[in-house]
């Protein structure tokens, strides 16, 4: 069976698989916090007739070899973890980080997981939580009767209660980094989990060390440019269809060779 067929055939896939990854990306590009994810594809195996730098009969070696690749595979689908744009919202415990770094959030069975979403509310006890009801960690509580919340770039969270002259703390938002971001693995939800490839969480203060700084009032949005995932549909649109066209090319030579026996 001609080889054009089934190598043409992991390009197909291939171009599926990256279309998958835009698509996910477009859906998303309203999320707060999202990163967009991209694919990353390798050749197959090649077989070899003749070496590179074999020896001729003649005793010279080769300048060249000849070898016959099998197509792409998919080799990994990686998040780009470039900062996304910011969107003003004016809540008070609404934020977004200006640099590196994620916010720490406890999930009720213990787990400590990290976003950048960082759309934050009061609970019914004042604890500062998720929209999904997690605790921020380190946990930070807000008296119900506070009448204004103040967040520093420092993660410094101050109140001001009735009848106070003046604000007072109320505790520290702390930001995690990892050696490697790209590494660590989406649950959904707006939220990743450490790896072995991410290696383990290092905790911080923002704006010091290296961390992102906050801002009170923003909400970072997807990093996902929509012209660029357009092109780059495009481009796959057209890529899968040269492999198809390969496909029907090889047909129509093996219907030729079919005729030569009639």
């Amino acid at each position: 069976m001609m080889r054009a067929l089934f190598t043409a055939a992991t390009g197909m896939s291939a171009q599926q698989t990256r279309l998958d990854a835009i698509s996910n990306n477009l859906a998303n590009v309203n999320t707060t916090g999202y990163k967009k994810s991209r694919a990353e594809f390798q050749d197959l195996f090649y077989e070899t007739l003749r070496a590179p730098g074999a020896l001729a009969a003649s005793g010279a070696a080769l300048p060249s070899g000849v070898q016959i690749g099998n197509g792409v595979k998919l080799a990994a689908i990686g998040k780009q973890m470039g900062q996304g744009e910011f969107v003003s919202t004016g809540r008070d415990l609404d934020l977004a980080v200006e640099g590196e770094g994620f916010f720490q959030v406890e999930r009720p069975d213990g787990e400590t997981i990290y976003t950048r979403d960082g759309t934050f509310s009061r609970d019914r006890d004042g604890n500062v939580v998720t929209t999904e009801g997690f605790l921020l960690v380190p946990n930070i509580q807000i008296p119900l009767d506070a009448i204004q919340v103040t967040i520093l770039r420092d993660g410094t969270v101050s109140i001001l209660q009735p009848g106070a002259a003046a604000p007072t703390d109320a505790g520290q938002v702390e930001l995690a980094r990892f050696a490697n971001p790209a590494g660590l693995r989406a649950i959904g939800g707006n939220a990743f989990v450490p790896t072995e490839a991410s290696g383990d969480a290092q905790t911080g203060t923002p704006d010091e060390q290296g961390f992102g700084s906050l801002a009170q009032g923003f909400l970072e949005n997807a990093n996902v440019n929509v012209a660029e995932e357009l092109v780059n549909m495009i481009l796959t649109q057209r890529a899968f269809e040269l492999n198809a066209r390969a496909i029907q090319a090889g047909d129509e030579m093996l219907q030729t060779i079919g005729a030569l026996y009639r």
